[in-house]
């Protein structure tokens, strides 16, 4: 009896394999490795620094809303790419006898009205202004003295 597998088994097969390969890979990786935590390693700065605040920072949203914003429009310019070589080659204008070209244009119209539509909407909602945040030190109030952590800097100088 003759069996084949389908495309799915092969590609079925493909990804057990990937999954087999990556599991021994990290697997071996893990047994070769050295692991010899320490209390600097484990500590926030490897750099041999105190740090001077807490390490719980709060970032602008702006930021993020401004590097989605790039992403996506980036992305939408992205799609402007095959659109324009398409136009731009001779044999289709020359086969399309104007009806196409203009359908296009007119396509191609209402794509970029859009993405300035949405361009205007950002700079109104005041996405696109940087107002950069004054950061403050940490609030954080122990109840330990200032001159003991002081004494224990000093006992790792």
């Amino acid at each position: 009896m003759k069996t084949e597998l389908s495309q799915f088994g092969i590609v079925g097969i493909f990804m057990i394999s990937a999954i087999l390969f990556l599991g021994i890979i990290l697997f071996l990786s893990r047994m070769l490795r050295p692991h010899q935590p320490n209390e600097e390693k484990l500590s926030t700065y490897e750099s041999g620094e105190e740090p001077a605040t807490s390490s719980w920072l709060q970032f602008n949203n702006r930021f993020y809303i401004l590097g989605i914003l790039f992403i996506l429009f980036e992305v939408e310019l992205i799609f402007l790419f095959p659109w324009a070589i398409t136009i731009g080659k001779k044999e289709y204008i020359k086969s399309t006898q104007g009806a196409w070209l203009w359908f296009a244009l007119i396509e191609i119209g209402i794509f970029i009205f859009i993405l300035t539509l949405g361009l205007v909407y950002a700079w109104a909602k005041g996405y696109l202004d940087w107002i950069k945040p004054n950061p403050s030190s940490s609030t954080f109030k122990s109840d330990i003295p200032s001159h003991i952590y002081k004494e224990i800097n000093k006992k790792y100088e």
